[in-house]
């Protein structure tokens, strides 16, 4: 007889946990009956959310940039918590324009968050799943991980490097009961994408990713796409011929170039600028 799955009693630490697609999976987890830890660079609002969220929730300040700050949330979360069963890297942001308009240190912000995070975060969890013999990391990236989408150049970079970081430590860990998965959503309506289209594919709510969360975890698998048909879509779409694939490309992929209201993002994007 199978093992039934469960989170109950299951410790948890979501990176990027204040608010948007963050916040919803900390909601899932616990609801779930998981132990949760919410980690923000805005130390207010991931204490209000982690208040808000009930169950046993914590909130703690953390800025994946840092080695420091992120081993010291980790710390913190196994102290209160116990040990870490789940990491889900969730952290991001977005700057959205043309390739030679974006500002070096926007650029750069990007990949320190998006993917030196993610990195950061995986090498300080993994070995100690591995020692246990059991643990599941994902991550949140995005379906510009396999897609190309003019006006998130460097975004997309991010999320292209993502996904082949987490290719390699898969392979790493192939003998290892640790899982890896990476889960990769089209557009959300969070703060990060406000002013962007959504193609062909439905404008998703956090709540989306939260369940596709809760469904990889329950059944591991590497690569997800939300919506699910994203995945084999463009698989198919690959072994087009190049003007063809470009062509389906350009049908179904959003030109944030062309869609995006800068008016709109402003306020997001002022965020890391500064801090850039």
């Amino acid at each position: 007889m199978s093992e039934v799955f469960t989170l109950s009693g299951k410790t948890a630490a979501v990176t990027g946990g204040a608010r948007g697609i963050g916040r919803e999976i900390a909601r899932a987890l616990a609801d779930a009956g998981a132990k949760v830890a919410i980690g923000d660079r805005d130390l207010d609002a991931v204490r209000a959310t982690a208040d808000a969220l009930g169950g046993t929730v914590l909130g703690v300040e953390l800025d994946v940039t840092s080695p420091a700050s992120f081993a010291a949330f980790l710390a913190m979360v196994r102290e209160e918590l116990g040990a870490i069963d789940i990491l889900v890297n969730n952290a991001g942001i977005m700057w959205v324009g043309k390739y030679d308009d974006e500002p070096d240190a926007v650029a750069c912000a990007q990949v320190a968050v998006n993917l030196l995070g993610v990195i950061r975060g995986v090498k300080l969890v993994a070995p100690g799943m591995v020692a246990r013999g059991s643990g599941h990391i994902i991550t949140i990236a995005s379906a510009s991980s396999i897609l190309p989408t003019p006006g998130e150049a460097s975004y997309g970079a991010s999320k292209h490097g993502v996904l082949g970081y987490l290719k390699s430590v898969r392979a790493e860990l192939h003998r290892s009961p640790v899982r890896i998965s990476v889960i990769m959503p089209a557009v959300v309506d969070t703060e990060l994408a406000v002013g962007t289209g959504s193609g062909t594919a439905r404008l998703l709510a956090p709540e989306d990713v939260a369940a596709a969360v809760l469904r990889t975890l329950e059944r591991p698998r590497f690569e997800v796409t939300v919506p699910g048909y994203i995945g084999p879509l463009n698989r198919a779409v690959n072994i087009l011929p190049r003007p063809l694939r470009d062509l389906m490309y350009r049908l179904m992929v959003p030109n944030q170039v062309k869609q995006v209201n800068h008016s709109a993002r402003a306020g997001y994007e002022s965020q890391f600028r500064e801090k850039g």
